[in-house]
């Protein structure tokens, strides 16, 4: 980069970035309750046009590099969110977690996965710096990635997970949930509560995706600033826009290759610009190798293009299948006959 940013900026847009999180799940905290369609909508579209705030205040304070790289690492980063909750939609649903507790869950969720990310971010920063061959391992790794996300069961998943199965055999757990508590008593005995495993199964699926979106973003950046900010302004507003898509979520088929596409491409971007930079004395005798290295602005236009495609495809596909159905398309999440 040619331009470095203001340390103070740098500085403050992280304190900032990380109390608007604190104050979300605090609130959540203090007063679960089901977000309304509007409500949900409108955090939504917030959280949306502060990141296209901070891009702009990027270009302004930076230059377009700073600018493009966040929006092609942001835009990344949120597609594979929306992933990361579809999975999330999964796991409450496999552990019956009352709606109005939902939320809390989600959040809790989002601040894990933005500690691992976090984590990652520092140790892919140091790994990079030392060995740039690393690009290799980032490429071949999304490129099998984007294979997973395609292959057929992909996300499918019966009965509880290896760590789960673990976690019953050394702890006592209730067979009912207590509002929002990790512990209750029954029968005089103190027990977890089925809102512990979901925790525990929230943050490994964080872990998980961890592993693909540090690599992932570390394709387009190797800015850890931009590749933090990226990351938290993709967490930002995912629990509403999980009671926003509600069922929805489910039946975005496509949604699937065009993540896939996404990480393929960079996954092939990361390969080719590790030969670009090559030093590894048993490729092409240590020199680099003349391949051409994709630019910022050419992801960019990838990843809106396949998200694009993707999205639009599986709504289309939802509203022939409700017409033909005679169903009425709901986006709102529908909220259960049920009192938490």
């Amino acid at each position: 980069m040619t331009t470095a940013l203001p340390l103070w900026f740098e500085i403050g847009s992280m304190i900032v970035l990380v109390a608007i999180l604190l104050v979300d799940l605090l609130l959540i905290i203090k007063r679960p309750h089901v977000p309304s369609m509007r409500e949900a909508s409108i955090w939504v579209g917030v959280y949306v046009l502060l990141a296209l705030v901070f891009a702009g205040a990027l270009f302004l304070l930076g230059d377009a590099q700073h600018g493009s790289e966040f929006l092609a690492g942001w835009l990344t980063e949120y597609s594979l969110s929306i992933d990361n909750l579809f999975v999330f939609v999964l796991i409450l649903g496999r552990f019956a977690v009352p709606y109005a507790y939902q939320q809390r869950a989600l959040m809790i969720g989002i601040v894990l996965a933005l500690i691992f990310r976090g984590l990652f971010i520092l140790a892919g920063a140091a790994i990079i710096e030392r060995f740039i061959a690393v690009f290799f391992i980032f490429g071949a790794w999304l490129i099998w990635t984007a294979w997973q996300q395609v292959k057929p069961g992909a996300h499918e998943e019966e009965g509880d997970s290896w760590i789960i199965r673990q976690v019953k055999k050394v702890m006592p757990f209730s067979d009912h949930y207590d509002g929002g508590k990790l512990r209750t008593t029954v029968d005089g005995k103190r027990m977890f509560t089925p809102f512990l495993l979901v925790l525990i199964s929230l943050g490994a699926t964080d872990l998980l995706f961890a592993l693909d979106s540090i690599p992932a973003i570390f394709g387009i950046t190797q800015s850890p600033f931009i590749v933090f900010t990226a990351n938290v302004f993709a967490l930002m507003g995912l629990r509403q826009l999980y009671f926003l898509l509600g069922g929805l979520l489910e039946r975005l088929e496509y949604l699937k290759y065009g993540i896939a596409a996404i990480l393929a491409f960079i996954g092939v971007k990361l390969i080719l610009h590790a030969l670009h930079e090559n030093e590894l004395p048993f490729i092409n005798g240590g020199e680099h190798v003349p391949v051409p290295d994709i630019d910022t602005w050419t992801s960019l236009g990838f990843i809106v293009v396949a998200m694009a495609v993707a999205t639009v495809a599986s709504i289309v596909k939802v509203r022939r299948e409700a017409a033909a159905g005679g169903e009425k398309l709901h986006l709102g999440a529908a909220e259960p006959h049920e009192k938490p």
